[in-house]
């Protein structure tokens, strides 16, 4: 069966899907995008995806033309219609058409696009095994440039440092922020375990406040985890117990090796392994 996307209240085959070249999502980047993950049909945290897709877009003064109920319900829509019990949503607005310059009052007719697939981020043995990662020279945006709580469609910042990873040997990589602290992965948020506390870094640190970094905070209070967001250097990364990415792509995925050198005893920690059981269950038992 050929996927449906959904574009501007219509869905069309995946081949049928097409938008101007004019867009200035396609000329400058200017645009909002949102992932979501289903389970079992169900779509998981839709709310809080949807209120921070509406929240990038009103930082970036680009209007939705639909209502926050009206984007929801035509996510459902496209993920009932491409009929994946277990599936990855990309919701996309664009500015729309426009001129070759970069004025966004020339632009007409955001585009609202809803793709629902599948996706895999990294290969299922680093599940098991764990991730090694490298810290990389490209920082993370600045917030006074762009702020990194907009989920944007400019993603240059973090595609560079993916290709200074992929030099290294490796998949992924951590980005500092301008200070020197450690900012997060080029998707996905970063955690560590230092002497039984979960430590992540904090909003100020220029990260995107993952949907999936708040579930894994709730799951390690309900669990007893004592957790805190603090700013950390890469001797907190070397030192600590354990270390694990959080994202709705990702998931939970553990990392045991950081630069060349083993987290804990090199191998997936026990409160990373609790986390993800219990992350497990949350989506299997997806309200």
């Amino acid at each position: 069966m050929s996927l449906k996307v959904y574009i501007n209240g219509e869905l069309v085959d995946k081949q049928d899907a097409k938008i101007s070249v004019f867009d200035h999502g396609l000329l400058y980047g200017d645009g909002v995008f949102e992932g979501i993950r289903v389970y079992k049909g169900k779509v998981f945290r839709c709310k809080e995806h949807v209120d921070r897709l509406f929240n990038s877009a009103k930082a970036i003064a680009l209007r939705i033309p639909m209502t926050k109920q009206e984007v929801t319900e035509a996510i459902h829509r496209t993920v009932a219609a491409n009929g994946r019990p277990n599936a990855y949503v990309r919701i996309v607005v664009t500015r729309g058409a426009g001129t070759l310059g970069l004025d966004p009052t020339k632009c007409h007719d955001p585009q609202v696009i809803i793709i629902t697939d599948s996706i895999s981020l990294y290969p299922r043995e680093f599940y098991e095994k764990g991730l090694e990662v490298v810290t990389v020279p490209t920082m993370r945006n600045h917030h006074n440039v762009l702020s990194p709580k907009i989920k944007s469609l400019n993603y240059l910042n973090n595609i560079l440092a993916k290709i200074e990873a992929r030099q290294a040997g490796v998949i992924e990589a951590i980005m500092l922020n301008p200070l020197g602290f450690v900012a997060e992965c080029t998707g996905d948020n970063i955690f560590i375990v230092s002497r039984g506390r979960l430590l992540t870094p904090p909003p100020d640190a220029g990260i995107l406040e993952g949907i999936t970094r708040q579930v894994v905070m709730e799951l390690a209070e309900r669990a007893g985890i004592p957790v805190a967001e603090q700013q950390l250097t890469r001797f907190d990364l070397y030192v600590a117990d354990e270390c694990f990415l959080s994202g709705t792509a990702a998931e939970i995925i553990p990392v045991v090796r950081i630069d060349s050198r083993d987290i804990g005893d090199g191998t997936p920690g026990k409160i990373t392994l609790q986390l993800l059981q219990m992350f497990r269950e949350e989506t299997d038992n997806n309200p």
